[in-house]
């Protein structure tokens, strides 16, 4: 009896724990429920929609490539000094102006660049009880077209212009008086300059121009002034050409071989370098090659004051047979457009 009670026991155990994991997945029928749903508080939508196309205009934007970049320069330098009449240190009272304009447009399209730079500088100085100096005279003008070859290689060809604006003396003290003799004018010399070669740019800032084909003509318009003024004052010792131009005539030309290297870069904060190293090689007349280096060390001090030295180096045999040199240094103010 004992062991059909244990039998039974065991039987509904084993039934109750299957019905316990069963539970979840018994089917319940809810047919014959009756069941009432909420409804539901969201709107609904009745009828058709009709959705119409909507006509969008295009907006044309009107823009222009510019592809020329300009830059002017304008700067006045200034300097003056006076002393009283018994000054113990002794000096002469002075006054000296400068003044200098540079413009350079810059053309880039594709493969195809065109530079043109204008460079104008004038000075003078006087000095009681002395004649009136130039510090500065130049007019100096530089076209270059320019195409794309290779990565740092192109063809160029350029045209440049230089001459001064005012008349030149030499001068010298006789008795205490000073006097000056006639040696230079506008146009006299002047040099008109065409060049066409290879150039050599690896950077923005540097660039060396081999000018395999380049003619020079030099003009002396005033050459007949020029000779009667140096003949008053040389009587034994008169020249028979100037600036390479016989005494005589006004124009002469040159075939030659040109090597131009450029150089310009802010090589500190506020302080830009600018030089320019020329040599002119005439085919007929290899031993009066002519060198001139001119170099320009600018440092703004602030927005508009900056101070400014400036380095001029000639070699030409035409002219004298030893190195010409100028230098100056200045301090003024530059106004720069656009900024």
């Amino acid at each position: 009896m004992r062991g059909l009670y244990a039998c039974l026991l065991f039987v509904f155990a084993v039934s109750a724990q299957v019905s316990a994991q069963e539970i979840d997945t018994v089917p319940i029928p809810i047919k014959d429920f009756d069941l009432k749903l909420k409804k539901s508080p969201m709107p609904s939508l009745k009828g058709i929609i009709v959705f119409k196309p909507v006509e969008i205009k295009p907006l044309i934007v009107s823009s222009k490539v510019n592809y020329w970049k300009n830059k002017t320069a304008i700067g006045i330098n200034v300097n003056q000094s006076s002393f009283s009449n018994n000054w113990s240190g002794g000096g002469v009272n002075s006054l000296a102006v400068e003044g200098l304009i540079n413009y350079k447009a810059e053309y880039k399209k594709e493969n195809y660049s065109y530079l043109s730079e204008v460079d104008l500088r004038y000075g003078k100085i006087r000095n009681k009880g002395q004649l009136q100096k130039k510090t500065n005279d130049r007019i100096f003008w530089n076209n270059t077209g320019a195409f794309k070859i290779s990565k740092n290689w192109n063809l160029f060809t350029q045209v440049t212009f230089e001459s001064q604006f005012d008349s030149g003396y030499s001068y010298s003290t006789n008795n205490g008086v000073e006097s000056g003799v006639l040696i230079s004018k506008f146009m006299s010399p002047g040099y008109l300059t065409e060049s066409f070669g290879f150039e050599y740019k690896p950077s923005k800032y540097f660039s060396t121009q081999f000018g395999t084909g380049a003619a020079k003509q030099t003009f002396v318009l005033d050459n007949k002034e020029l000779a009667a003024a140096d003949a008053a004052a040389n009587p034994t010792n008169q020249k028979t050409d100037f600036y390479g131009v016989p005494v005589g005539k006004t124009f002469k030309n040159d075939l030659a071989f040109q090597v131009t290297v450029n150089f310009e870069k802010d090589i500190f904060h506020n302080v830009n370098l600018k030089s320019r190293y020329y040599v002119f090689v005439p085919y007929d007349e290899v031993e009066n090659m002519k060198h001139r280096l001119d170099v320009t060390l600018t440092t703004k001090v602030n927005r508009f004051m900056n101070v400014t030295l400036n380095g001029v180096g000639i070699y030409d045999k035409t002219i004298s047979s030893k190195i010409q040199g100028s230098q100056s240094l200045a301090m003024g103010v530059m106004f720069i457009f656009p900024r």
